[in-house]
């Protein structure tokens, strides 16, 4: 599958210290290399002891910084002139965090850190200690402090007495978000994702074949270029706001009392394949051996009710085969871009769409993740 280039000419350095999370880096620099960034790793010597910066050489093909010489790397990479668009610590131990709150410049990453911070190049904070090493007052005075400063803190996961280092996904993301202008920067952006499940019985439900991929694409491209994401549906994708729901009323209960609590969204995309009818739901399990009748009730239109009470700028699909006749009815409403797509798109990982809007006509096809990037594209272009 084509991994969407969100990073290509975007050089990062990745600066490693004395945590046994070290360990993780190699696979954070081929993650960011497969995004596009060029990388160059950074080392303290308490890095140097847990993997060897051979590794780090290898994974971004590029020699390793373990000490500063007569080049002035920081000042190369990190300084008001420098090539680099962001300085990411990963990981970053206790100790590393309050000298660079301090202004220590000791290490090699406490050196590029002091550098990035004067020069106003972005940084990137990755913590990962024990727990109770996390919560001394002086780690959360520095947080705060370093977070006033402009850097910015990709929190650990608490887990069995540890503040571990974030997941890979999560930091990419917010690599993303920190080197791509936050475009929708300040936006409240809702959207719905995946299928519904109307129950049956108590054992039995009816969906669709909606994997939610298309959903998730748009939420991620909007977190990386800067918006403040809430997705209602059954998935947890990282770096947002998450509702999750099962059925059709939970998904209208959800998005309805979002708006009423938020003061409306921004902007609105309705990519969930929201139930049209739901059944009438039988006790306990139906018998199996002979014909069951169901009764199927229709449901109202969530769209309509949150373009005729919060009228956000709203993006909807639509399956069908003649786009522009089905569209029509949805312009007349207000929706801003309609997306037409096939059955057969539902549940893959490519698709093929129709993108409408009032100005025209494009037709999309490629991975979601290309397809999402496009219509935010498109988006920012016309409706923004």
């Amino acid at each position: 599958m084509t991994v969407l280039q969100t990073l290509s000419g975007k050089q990062i350095v990745v600066a490693v210290t004395g945590s046994i999370a070290a360990v993780e880096v190699v696979r954070l620099i081929h993650a960011l290399r497969r995004r596009g960034a060029a990388v160059q790793a950074v080392m303290s010597p308490a890095a140097t002891g847990i993997v060897t910066p051979d590794a780090l050489t290898y994974a971004s093909g590029r020699e390793t910084i373990t000490r500063l010489s007569g080049m002035v790397e920081h000042v190369m990479y990190c300084g008001d002139e420098g090539t680099a668009d962001l300085l990411l610590v990963a990981p970053c131990t206790a100790n590393t965090l309050s000298k660079i709150a301090c202004g220590i410049d000791d290490t090699p990453v406490t050196t590029f850190a002091s550098t990035a911070l004067g020069s106003g190049i972005p940084l990137l904070i990755v913590p990962a200690m024990h727990h109770s090493m996390y919560r001394h007052p002086a780690i959360l005075a520095n947080l705060d402090a370093v977070r006033r400063w402009g850097a910015g803190i990709v929190e650990p996961r608490i887990e069995e007495g540890k503040a571990k280092i974030a997941g890979n996904d999560e930091i990419v993301l917010r690599c993303e978000r920190a080197v791509l202008g936050s475009p929708l920067k300040g936006k409240k952006v809702l959207i719905t994702s995946g299928p519904c499940r109307e129950p049956v019985d108590d054992v039995r439900i009816l969906t669709t074949r909606s994997s939610g991929q298309m959903g998730r694409a748009l939420a991620l491209q909007a977190f990386r270029l800067g918006a403040d994401v809430t997705v209602v549906h059954r998935d947890t994708f990282p770096c947002m706001n998450n509702i999750h729901v099962e059925t059709a009323a939970d998904m209208s209960s959800a998005v309805l009392s979002y708006l009423s609590e938020n003061n409306g969204a921004d902007i609105y995309i309705s990519a969930a394949a929201i139930s049209d009818l739901a059944p009438v739901m039988m006790n306990g399990k139906i018998p199996s051996g002979k014909a069951v009748r169901l009764e199927l009730e229709p449901l109202p239109k969530l769209l309509d009710r949150v373009m005729q009470d919060y009228a956000p700028l709203t993006i909807a699909f639509k399956l069908g085969r003649r786009p522009e006749k089905k569209a029509k009815a949805m312009f007349d409403h207000g929706v801003a871009m309609v997306l037409m797509n096939a059955p057969e798109t539902m549940g893959r990982e490519t698709g093929e769409y129709v993108r409408l809007d009032k100005l025209g006509t494009e037709r999309l096809q490629g991975s979601k993740d290309e397809i999402a990037a496009r219509v935010w594209e498109e988006i920012l272009r016309v409706h923004l």
